[in-house]
């Protein structure tokens, strides 16, 4: 895990002016022609809006290890058309994708409402996806997704203690000495969770490490599940990890609010042919705090491939998560 920082692409000289002749050719030769002009980048990816004639085309630019989404995204759309973004053009060298606009962000519309109705229909349809997907981890290991898997985070979360730079060790916004050391001596508990996990009869399969309600759009009741970057194969209720805090966060719930562990409910019922309520519910608590370690993990990997400032920014993530794991085991939720 090195600390050295990586130059974003879009920080290099005429990385603007290749993105543009790219974005123009490759529309072209689709009959789309852009008729405004093309946003600027900004953080470790980049999202151009593209005003063209066929309406807003939006372009991404991937970062130092999250280059597999454009691939990844273009599968999801082949397997799963009713749900996934449609994929205009890809470059898988550089990490470039092309996608139409895909409506109105979800947050828009439960955040001045504060309506979950949204949410009881996106989870059912969200694991129904996953249920699908199970039969393709492997694929989706080969086009690059995350491997979260159960057998490989005990050893992921040994290898993340071993760098102390980017926990923050003794640094205002990283990790006391002591809290160190509580990580360390919890790595056994660490490996008998995830095996504690293991043993119930769910597969794991595709995971959305960010899937919240700015990375869920509608448009006439479809709805479409975007930004795939933070995703891969992993035990699938570790995704509502994420989405439950921004649940909260957004509309000032307590994290184990009853429309919270309602929203759970019916993300779980989606699973009964494999378990009963009971162990689903058990199985969910062990993958809500295994979640915590696989945040750090993605948060290692998106800083340490930013320069500073913007790596400062960001860098009290990692820290961050892990002491969030040492604080559930005295403060659970949902």
């Amino acid at each position: 895990m090195s600390d050295q920082s990586i130059q974003l692409p879009w920080m290099q000289k005429d990385w603007g002016e290749g993105a543009s002749t790219w974005i123009h050719a490759e529309l072209e030769s689709q009959g789309i022609y852009v008729t405004g002009q093309i946003e600027h980048p900004q953080s470790w990816s980049t999202v151009l809006r593209v005003p063209s004639n066929a309406g807003d085309i939006y372009f991404k630019a991937c970062g130092p290890g999250f280059a597999h989404e454009p691939a990844l995204t273009e599968s999801l759309w082949r397997w799963r058309p009713d749900c996934m973004p449609p994929v205009l053009a890809v470059d898988l060298q550089r990490g470039w994708m092309l996608t139409p606009d895909l409506g109105i962000a979800l947050r828009s519309i439960i955040q001045p409402t504060r309506v979950l109705q949204h949410w009881r229909r996106v989870l059912p349809l969200y694991a129904e996806v996953q249920i699908d997907m199970a039969s393709r981890i492997n694929e989706i290991l080969e086009l690059g997704g995350l491997d979260r898997r159960l057998t490989k985070l005990p050893d992921d979360y040994e290898l993340l203690l071993t760098n102390t730079d980017a926990l923050r060790l003794d640094h205002p916004d990283g990790l006391s000495t002591e809290e160190y050391q509580r990580l360390h001596q919890l790595a056994p508990n660490v490996r008998e969770m995830c095996e504690q996990l293991a043993t119930y009869r769910i597969p794991e399969t595709l995971h959305h490490e960010d899937f919240h309600d700015a990375n869920i759009f509608i448009r006439n009741s479809h709805y479409t599940f975007a930004d795939w970057g933070e995703s891969g194969v992993a035990h699938p209720f570790i995704t509502l990890l994420v989405t439950s805090r921004v649940i909260a966060w957004r509309l000032k719930l307590a994290e184990d609010a009853p429309e919270l562990v309602h929203l759970r409910d019916i993300y779980l019922e989606q699973w009964k042919h494999y378990e009963s309520p009971e162990n689903l519910i058990a199985a969910f608590k062990l993958a809500y705090r295994v979640g915590m370690i696989c945040r750090a993990l993605t948060w290692h990997r998106i800083v340490v491939g930013m320069e500073e400032p913007v790596n400062a920014e960001y860098a009290e993530a990692v820290p961050g998560w892990l002491q969030e794991f040492l604080n559930y085991e005295t403060s659970p939720t949902l």
